[in-house]
């Protein structure tokens, strides 16, 4: 497995065991508000997931998909590995070709401007980082225990075998 590769199925296996202990919670423990980031489980996932569409579909050259009004936790999974699937392909393909430094247009940006590719797909990885760390600290306050720790190496001995 390559470095992509192993980032990439990090990031998503990660963030779904993080959202499979979300079934545990009560939708007034998913809203409940916190001080920092987007405030709550619920809204820090919608997030998290948004984030990882809307940077594949731009990086593909798609338009931005709506976004759905899914609450519940079962359509924020589903949601999450339609967006995971989704993002690989999209990295694996400017793998595929090298394309880390070539252009692509930001049309969301105001005006649109020029990123790399790899400059993106980092951001994405980074980003999902930064707020599955929100996510495990919320976690943590609502009450559960024996959460995953979330780094690559704690994945890559837990994790199923390919």
């Amino acid at each position: 497995m390559d470095l992509l590769d192993r980032l990439l199925a990090h990031d998503a296996w990660t963030t779904t065991r993080i959202v499979e202990r979300c079934r545990e919670l009560t939708d007034e423990q998913l809203d409940h508000e916190f001080d920092f980031g987007p405030r709550t489980l619920r809204r820090t996932l919608r997030h998290v997931i948004r984030n990882m569409e809307v940077w594949s579909d731009l990086m593909a050259g798609r338009p931005a998909r709506a976004e759905g009004d899914d609450r519940s936790v079962a359509a924020l999974n589903g949601r999450l590995q339609r967006a995971a699937a989704d993002l690989a392909r999209v990295a694996r393909e400017v793998a595929d070709r090298d394309g880390w430094d070539e252009l692509w247009v930001d049309t969301l940006d105001d005006p649109p401007a020029e990123k790399t590719y790899g400059g993106a797909i980092a951001h994405v990885i980074t980003h999902s980082m930064h707020h599955r760390a929100q996510l495990l600290d919320m976690l943590r306050r609502l009450g559960l225990r024996d959460l995953p720790e979330g780094d690559v190496l704690s994945w890559e001995h837990r994790k199923p075998s390919s």
